[in-house]
């Protein structure tokens, strides 16, 4: 409250917030309401060893259901976008690794219940923790671990294009900002910040953890992608729909062939000038997709690694390849 009240701060993230217990977090977060509901409040749902409180009463991930109001982060779709965290060299789903679908998309849905997850084969919950997706924080990398394009660089195999890795980071980004959970973003990944290769730089100097803004200039295509995403998100409420059972209703998943692949459509949610039947379809196989969507006219906004919410050409059918390595997003 002191914070609040003296520094005027409009949010908190608590590291290891798993070695707090429920109790503690939901009463900070009932003081918080009383000043402004909209205070953040999110933590890393894990602690760095067991505490000796009952796990029940820890705000650990899978308890975030009993801690309204507070957030999470998803460590489900981060990993099964760009390899599990205790090995910096294993990728996943963008590098075309098979099996990681069903761990992205719950990471999709904001970690919620949802008809379409089915939770055996989530990597690391076997059922949903969140009761909203507003509970939920997507990302793809943040100060622990590689930065996203160390990542992608490490998992690749030695020799890759940086044609490829610039695609490989654009896709991953398309995920986080089309998820109904919360986006986050690591400074510095919108200009493909770099950091050595250094998994954990707590403890580095600043020639690692400086962010080169000359970067901004060199990889230009991808800051205005990132920005472009922002903007359609705040622009569609239909990427941000803030309840778990208007996910629920308009939120689903499309029939794919194969894996590597994943698409949904955000349904019958257009409001006034809104699109409606948005289309997003993710692929990172070496070649082109095919998609099955209902069939219609749609609008293509974001194709090739380039986003314009004016339309980038028309597609009529019920069907829309999906280039190699890139997502796809259309609408009606």
């Amino acid at each position: 409250l002191h914070w609040v009240n003296e520094y005027h701060i409009d949010g908190f993230r608590f590291d290891l917030m798993g070695i707090h217990d429920i109790e503690t977090m939901n009463a900070i977060r009932a003081e918080l309401n009383k000043i402004d509901p909209t205070i953040f409040v999110y933590g890393e749902g894990w602690a760095a060893a067991s505490p000796q409180m009952p796990a029940e009463e820890l705000a650990m991930k899978a308890n975030a259901h009993k801690m309204p109001g507070i957030a999470v982060f998803s460590d489900e779709m981060r990993d099964g976008i760009r390899g599990p965290w205790n090995n910096d060299k294993e990728g996943a789903f963008l590098i075309g690794k098979p099996g990681n679908e069903m761990s992205i998309m719950y990471g999709l849905v904001g970690c919620i219940p949802h008809p379409q997850i089915i939770n055996d084969s989530v990597n690391y919950s076997k059922e949903a923790w969140a009761a909203q997706p507003t509970q939920m924080i997507s990302y793809v990398s943040c100060h622990d671990d590689m930065c996203l394009a160390d990542r992608i660089k490490h998992t690749l195999p030695e020799g890759a294009s940086m044609e490829e890795r610039v695609a490989l980071h654009k896709l991953a980004e398309t995920f986080v900002f089309t998820s109904q959970g919360v986006p986050f973003i690591f400074t510095g990944d919108e200009v493909m910040r770099d950091k050595k290769g250094v998994h954990n730089s707590y403890n580095s100097p600043d020639e690692i953890n400086t962010v080169d803004w000359k970067q901004k200039t060199t990889y230009r295509e991808v800051f205005d992608y990132i920005k472009d995403l922002i903007a359609m998100r705040k622009t569609h409420p239909a990427f941000r729909m803030g309840d778990a059972d208007m996910v629920r209703k308009h939120m689903e998943f499309l029939p794919v062939e194969g894996s590597n692949l994943i698409a949904f459509i955000l349904k019958d949610h257009a409001n006034g000038d809104a699109w409606d039947n948005i289309v997003v379809a993710f692929n990172s196989r070496k070649e082109p997709a095919k998609v099955s969507v209902p069939k219609g006219n749609y609008t293509i906004v974001c194709k090739d690694g380039k986003i314009n919410p004016k339309g980038m050409g028309r597609v009529n059918g019920a069907e829309v390849v999906v280039p190699a390595q890139s997502a796809l997003i259309m609408h009606q």
